[in-house]
């Protein structure tokens, strides 16, 4: 084949397993050969609406198939495929759509209203409803039956961009990371050295496919060992459980909150887990408690430590490691290196704090139309800066201990302050404004946003909370708002946020405010 990119893989697997079933959602099976004549006939039907190599195709919806067939068909055609977050808003989708220049955008019923918004507002050419055709969109289903079934092999290198995924940018705009075909397969291979994938995996993806942890630490991996991906289209602990009885799941991943989801049902005690070979967890570190809670039915944690420009992987501990190294993020992929830098450059020696730089072959081209972003996270000899601080043992395992930037993980969703402060700032009352995560007993860290408001003006939390709804993402919306007179900055103005967290933040992890346990 001359596609040696990820779209010919429904191809290739369709020629080894034809009849393995390759992806289940709800009461649907569908076998390896009919997503390889879906994704064909796909191909066909983007190609027919004008989309050619490099062109953008956007996605827009929770975990289905469809979602595994834009991504594939789009790379059939050495298109790139831009995965879209189904918690941000119109502007926010409108916002990744026009930096994308994505011609295509592909939109579950969920998401009609915001995908028809965000796509008229950016210009985006065609938008495909699964719903089916509609005022301004076409339908899905409609589309592959006029598709075609002609044979087609577009020549894609490895170094070709494979997809756009966007990352909250610490500037107040996201970023587009742009990752090659060669940086997912050779994340792919790092995942079955390190996870031990096998062909008869069952793959149970509950975290939505438009992280990259759900799509290329766990799906992607899976159908490249020609394994079974079961797709769940919104968490919920007590399908999961049945899930994992009724498909004998052997491989999942989630955050934490959704691991103590499961855990805090009722029938936990007696459910039948034992098909269960792989646990993997990422976005935050797994606590000491939800470690126990497993081992206690005889299950182990793999963790890691990634980031979306790296594709994600970069550290991994396994599950012999899980409480011997308790607290650790692991030690590099396999086909990964990373080194932990002093201010001045030099290799920090073990217990010394410096940032993480990370190299390899899974590491992205650059960011999307950004050549002074990438210039700056990129090192002269070529290593990715993570933003992240972290230490090292003797054996050379890896402990995330604080970032260089100021973003904070809430519920595994990356929050970066400014994205959030530029919004707060468009309240009429407000004056300043410094976002800070704090600790948070459900989703380890939340925002808050200390403001100071305009001199006669008055506001309280309510209204400034009701500010941002609409606007941004829930997930990005703080938890609480405080009110000070000033915010600490240096002599050139600059603001001091150890300070504002040292005045601002608890020392203590609040109480649940009873939002359901599930990633946000």
């Amino acid at each position: 084949m001359r596609n040696q990119g990820i779209g010919s893989w429904p191809a290739r697997r369709a020629r080894k397993t034809p009849g393995r079933i390759a992806v289940v959602h709800e009461d649907r099976e569908i076998t390896y050969r009919h997503l390889h004549e879906r994704v064909l006939s796909l191909a066909h039907a983007l190609r027919a609406l004008g989309v050619a190599r490099g062109d953008r195709v956007a996605y827009l919806g929770p975990n289905h198939p469809a979602f595994l067939e834009t991504l594939f068909a789009a790379g059939a055609l050495g298109a790139v495929f831009v995965p879209l977050n189904t918690r941000l808003t119109a502007p926010e989708l409108a916002y990744h759509l026009a930096d994308s220049g994505a011609a295509v955008l592909v939109n579950a019923p969920e998401q009609t209203e915001a995908a028809a918004r965000a796509a008229a507002d950016a210009g985006v050419p065609h938008r495909i409803a699964l719903a089916g055709p509609g005022p301004g969109a076409l339908g899905y289903d409609d589309l592959l039956a006029l598709g075609g079934t002609a044979p087609l092999d577009e020549p894609v290198a490895p170094d070709d961009p494979c997809m756009i995924m966007y990352t909250s940018g610490t500037t107040g705009h996201p970023k587009g990371a742009v990752l090659s075909h060669a940086n997912i397969v050779w994340n792919s291979v790092n995942v079955l050295v390190d996870l031990d994938l096998a062909a008869d995996e069952v793959t149970l993806v509950t975290a939505p496919l438009f992280h990259t942890a759900a799509l290329n630490m766990t799906c992607l991996p899976t159908l490249l060992k020609g394994g079974r991906v079961v797709l769940l289209g919104a968490f919920d602990p007590d399908r999961v459980l049945h899930l994992i009885e009724s498909h004998r799941v052997t491989c999942m991943f989630g955050v934490p909150t959704m691991y103590d989801a499961l855990a805090a049902r009722p029938r936990w005690p007696e459910a039948d887990l034992t098909s269960l070979r792989s646990l993997n967890c990422g976005g935050a570190p797994v606590p000491e408690r939800t470690i126990a809670t497993y081992l206690a039915r005889g299950l182990a944690f793999a963790q890691g430590y990634g980031m979306t420009e790296a594709s994600p992987g970069v550290l991994f501990l396994d599950r012999e490691q899980t409480s011997a190294k308790a607290g650790s993020a692991g030690v590099p992929h396999f086909f990964t290196d990373t080194r932990v830098v002093l201010p001045d450059g030099r290799d920090a020696a073990p217990g010394e704090r410096g940032e993480i730089l990370v190299s390899g072959p899974n590491v992205m081209a650059g960011y999307w139309n950004r050549p002074a972003e990438t210039a700056a996270a990129v090192t002269d000899d070529g290593w990715l800066r993570t933003g992240d601080v972290a230490r090292t043992d003797e054996d050379g395992y890896a402990y995330i201990v604080d970032r260089v930037k100021d973003m904070f993980i809430s519920g595994g969703e990356n929050v970066y302050p400014a994205e959030v402060e530029n919004a707060v700032l468009g309240h009429p009352a407000v004056a300043e404004c410094a976002v800070i995560g704090v600790p948070d007993a459900r989703w380890g860290e939340v925002g808050r946003a200390v403001v100071v408001l305009r001199p006669g003006a008055r506001a309280n939390e309510a209204d400034i909370l009701d500010h941002l709804r609409g606007r941004l993402a829930k997930y990005k919306i703080p938890k609480s708002v405080v009110f000070t007179e000033a915010l600490p900055r240096t002599a050139s103005g600059k603001l001091v946020k150890p300070a504002v967290r040292a005045a601002h933040a608890p020392a203590t992890a609040g109480t649940d405010d009873g939002r359901p346990p599930a990633p946000r």
